[in-house]
């Protein structure tokens, strides 16, 4: 009886232990294929990253390339030429405000996806809208798509990379430049390749923009918002690329977790001294992108050359891009990098006044340097906060003040350029607001977060 007993126990051990080691099979497989899912949208985010970027600039450089060739096209002044240059900053302000609600209500994935199809749309249009009016709209509707998802870059990167803000933040940044560079670079002969029609030279950049909505549709399920979970732990790095997406992403059901502690942005002196920083180096920039082509054909570079020229000042932030956020990442303070890149851009501008022709080349590469203020204050974006409520509302509030402050920069220079004859009051001005943009990165470099100073101005 003892002897049956024993071995009714012992079979029933076995069964236990037989579901027991099922179950924790059938754990590790769901867990295996939950990490494998994982990895492919982290891959996904990455490639849908570098897609997004290459297009975030070609709308802008593609114009400046031709910009004459549109003027005479469409009969504009130079002062309507300099109100288009400063349609970019504009419509990145106005629309830059949207993105974090956007974002909340549909999330970032299906938000950047849109972006890149109203690039696309508007990039198509654009060529053949008719007149300078239907140009400017559907400019603007490409340019909309561009702010939203400019603010929203750091915020997936915040999100889905945590531990690798800089090399990820300088992934991006690098093909931003490459996009930059290429419009630069190949606008003109593609448009000479076609007859020599501007229309289709612009129109050609519609392709790369509609491909880049394919990597964000796998990731339009995403609704969550990034703020709140751009803070969440994450994993281990996953096959040597980068954190897991965070909880709450569309391979992981979200947990849950307290609310972070509302952020008053304005009340932040960090906030301020990034928003004008970034609105000052953003002036400089669609200056150069809008106009350098044109000062160097009035010092009688031929078309072709100026783009090129155009395009080495934009390709020059390919692999700077890369690298400068990564070491500003290990820097406790980011001022010296700040003030390196504005002495670079004052000897541009002197080299513009003084020979523009026969320093032509050492001028564009000083200038590509100084441009790269750009990654660097992304890079600050995601230093400057430590909560994901506080990264979706510096890069809103920096970007969309900086961009309202950047709006008058390139309508004045047409302005100057046309009443005076001459590029001679134009880098006089570009001259003087690189000086307090150097002052301001100082400021912006300091090792704070906002949320410590906003704290401390309520408190």
């Amino acid at each position: 009886m003892a002897d049956d007993e024993t071995q009714t126990m012992t079979r029933a051990r076995g069964r236990t232990t037989s579901r027991t080691r099922t179950r924790g099979s059938a754990a590790s497989e769901a867990a295996g294929a939950a990490g494998a899912l994982s990895g492919r949208l982290t891959w996904l985010v990455v490639v849908g990253l570098v897609l997004a970027a290459l297009n975030l600039r070609p709308a802008i450089t593609s114009l400046g390339a031709l910009l004459e060739e549109v003027r005479a096209g469409l009969g504009m002044s130079g002062s309507v030429a300099g109100l288009l240059t400063s349609v970019p900053p504009l419509c990145f302000a106005v629309f830059g405000v949207a993105a974090p609600r956007l974002a909340r209500r549909w999330g970032p994935g299906a938000v950047v996806c849109a972006g890149m199809a109203a690039i696309a749309g508007g990039l198509l249009i654009r060529p053949w809208a008719g007149g300078t009016a239907g140009f400017l709209a559907a400019s603007a509707l490409a340019l909309a798509g561009i702010a939203v998802s400019n603010v929203l870059m750091p915020v997936i990167v915040k999100r889905w990379f945590p531990d690798r803000v800089g090399s990820m933040t300088g992934l991006y940044s690098m093909a931003v430049a490459l996009g930059t560079a290429l419009a630069a670079a190949v606008t003109v002969p593609m448009a000479e390749s076609v007859g020599g029609s501007w229309r289709t030279g612009l129109a050609l950049w519609a392709v790369p923009a509609a491909l880049a909505v394919l990597p964000w549709l796998p990731l339009m399920r995403d609704r969550g918002g990034a703020s709140e979970r751009a803070a969440e732990p994450v994993a281990e790095p996953a096959a040597g690329l980068a954190a897991e997406p965070v909880a709450g992403s569309a391979a992981e059901p979200a947990t849950p977790r307290p609310q972070d502690p509302p952020v008053r942005i304005t009340r932040s002196p960090t906030a301020w001294a990034l928003a004008c920083f970034f609105g000052l180096q953003a002036t400089a920039a669609y200056i150069t992108m809008g106009w350098l082509p044109q000062i160097f054909r009035d010092a009688g570079v031929p078309a072709s050359t100026a783009g090129v020229l155009l395009a080495t000042t934009m390709g020059l932030g390919v692999p700077l891009s890369f690298v400068l956020p990564q070491i500003a990442a290990r820097m406790r303070h980011q001022g010296l990098i700040a003030v390196a890149l504005g002495v670079c851009g004052l000897s541009g501008y002197a080299g513009l006044s003084f020979a523009p022709a026969a320093g032509a080349w050492a001028w564009a590469l000083l200038l590509g340097v100084s441009n790269c203020a750009f990654p660097l204050v992304l890079t600050l974006i995601g230093m400057r906060s430590r909560t994901g409520t506080g990264v979706v509302r510096l890069s809103a509030f920096v970007q969309s003040t900086g961009y309202l402050i950047s709006i008058p920069g390139p309508l004045l220079i047409g302005v100057l350029y046309q009443h005076s004859g001459g590029w001679g009051l134009p880098i006089a001005l570009m001259t003087a607001l690189m000086v307090p943009q150097i002052a301001l990165g100082v400021l912006a470099g300091r090792n704070r977060v906002v949320e410590d100073e906003c704290g401390a101005a309520t408190g």
